[in-house]
């Protein structure tokens, strides 16, 4: 497949869950015709290449780090293939690039170049956890990891549900796995009873998933193990709009 000169956001699966049920088979040509890729990790991408279609050609494809280790400098670099008519790649760990994730910082350079960017179709753990909440999806916030000092996280999530309160506005967040339980404690303690939280766990995985709405008092009786599971977490308050 010959593709037009573009930087393309290639989507990733989010669980274990059969490739065929989570990504358009569409993408799979696309991604062939592409020889420059620019991943977090090299050996998870290659590895992710070859479980979907095992005669994947690896070694026609020139591979760029792009995570926290990356030399900023060398970003813009990464698009000279792009630069001479040739496509590029960008290529999450898991999900959608550029959404929570350093493939953004190389699609602002792209755009501010005035280069073609495509984003293909693909999970998005986000969007999904929304879909599934009863939460406002005309109005939402995604805002990343919230603080790790309890002060701060307090501050941060009484701005949130403030927000959520007048503005209808759902807000969603996400935390680092191991850290999963401690969070959920955390919300149950700190939100408005009234006020209502969504733990959206392993999303996509047909036996592990798991997504429950509760008001944030009853969450204090309930049981649960999140922790080193991958959870987004929203909150809603009632009456704020839909």
């Amino acid at each position: 497949m010959e593709l037009k000169p573009a930087l393309y956001l290639i989507p990733v699966n989010i669980s274990d869950a059969p490739l065929e049920d989570a990504i358009p088979q569409g993408n799979l040509p696309v991604v062939k015709g592409i020889h420059h890729l620019i991943v977090e990790n090299i050996r998870t991408a290659r590895r992710f290449l070859k479980r979907w279609d095992r005669t994947f050609d690896i070694d026609s494809i020139t591979f760029y780090e792009l995570n926290g280790h990356t030399d900023l400098r060398s970003i813009s670099s990464y698009l000279d293939p792009l630069r001479k008519g040739e496509p590029v790649g960008v290529m999450s760990e898991a999900g959608c690039p550029a959404v929570a994730d350093p493939g953004s910082s190389v699609v602002e350079i792209a755009q501010r170049e005035g280069l073609k960017v495509v984003p293909l179709v693909g999970p998005s753990s986000i969007l999904m956890s929304l879909m599934a909440s009863g939460f406002n999806g005309q109005g939402f916030a995604f805002n990343g990891y919230l603080p790790i000092d309890d002060k701060e996280r307090n501050r941060a999530v009484r701005d949130l549900e403030s927000t959520a309160g007048k503005r209808g506005q759902t807000q969603i967040f996400i935390e680092t796995p191991y850290r999963n339980n401690r969070m959920v404690k955390f919300l149950s303690e700190n939100l408005r009873g009234d006020t209502l939280l969504c733990v959206a766990c392993d999303i996509s995985d047909p036996e592990k998933e798991s997504i429950i709405t509760r008001k944030a008092s009853a969450w204090k009786g309930m049981k649960y193990d999140y922790d080193k599971r991958p959870a987004i977490f929203l909150i809603h308050r009632e009456g704020g709009g839909r």
